[in-house]
């Protein structure tokens, strides 16, 4: 798998001719099988992944927002972050012995209409006994399962149906200029945060797309799909947070889909 310039695919794509239309026969009773996604599908693919994309924004930020106020680091363990009517909330804290609260030690809140985030020293801590402590409990679930390479990761948790939750480990950006794709799980928890519904393995091999210099102009970046036929959200994630900004065409059995740089898929002709 690699990234190419979009002035590269053609040749690209003409280099894997042969192997790519072995694949593409070996796999036709397969592919036949498989079902067509939805516009709705990969709707669902777009919104997921525009929200993993704000959450980590909102992360990065309130982080910011609450070194500002010179912390103690002391009983922060965890941050969760959720999304609400006035903007994103995000609270760093702790679950307490019992395991029946989690304990907030700052709280960092969106200032509404702007991208700004204003943070505030929980003293007395702050308890909670809902969204929190359950997204707490269920990213202790998932890294408790999770393998990853030794290298630093994010983790994100979205709600999902069912009142259940969606927890994302992603590998992390670690130098400026350098994207990484690959390597991440998603994992659906119960809903009380105890239970590994299921484990959707997005990407086994972390790729690394360099910002080019001015002088070399991308246009757009290329990788396959081996585990799924679909893009993941963490594509779209990675998509809206790549810099320069261009789109991102993905190989599938089912064929080739493009992200655009607002996150939308659009099926290749």
């Amino acid at each position: 798998m690699a990234h190419l310039p979009i002035n590269r695919m053609l040749a690209f794509f003409n280099n894997l001719a042969i192997p790519l239309a072995i694949f593409l026969v070996a796999s036709s009773v397969s592919a036949q099988k498989s079902k067509t996604p939805s516009d709705a599908e990969l709707s669902s693919i777009t919104n997921r992944g525009r929200l993993l994309y704000h959450y980590d924004f909102a992360a990065w930020h309130a982080t910011d927002s609450v070194q500002a106020i010179n912390p103690s680091g002391e009983g922060i363990s965890r941050y969760v972050a959720r999304n609400t009517d006035k903007g994103w909330v995000v609270t760093f804290g702790r679950i307490n012995d019992a395991r029946d609260k989690f304990l907030i030690a700052y709280e960092a809140t969106q200032t509404l209409g702007s991208q700004e985030f204003k943070a505030r020293r929980c003293d007395p801590l702050k308890e909670d006994s809902d969204f929190y402590l359950l997204a707490a409990k269920a990213i202790d679930t998932a890294l408790k399962d999770f393998q990853g390479q030794k290298r630093p990761y994010n983790v994100a948790v979205l709600p999902a149906a069912s009142n259940q939750l969606y927890v994302y480990v992603l590998p992390a950006q670690t130098v400026d200029g350098i994207y990484p794709l690959g390597g991440d799980v998603r994992y659906l928890i119960s809903a009380d945060g105890s239970t590994i519904v299921e484990k959707r393995q997005m990407h086994k091999t972390i790729l690394e797309f360099k910002s080019s210099d001015s002088s070399v102009k991308t246009e757009g970046g290329i990788h396959t799909h081996v585990l799924s036929e679909l893009p993941e959200d963490s594509d779209v994630f990675y998509v809206l947070t790549r810099k320069p900004s261009v789109p991102e065409y993905i190989g599938t059995k089912q064929g080739i889909f493009i992200i655009k740089t607002d996150g939308s898929i659009v099926r290749g002709k």
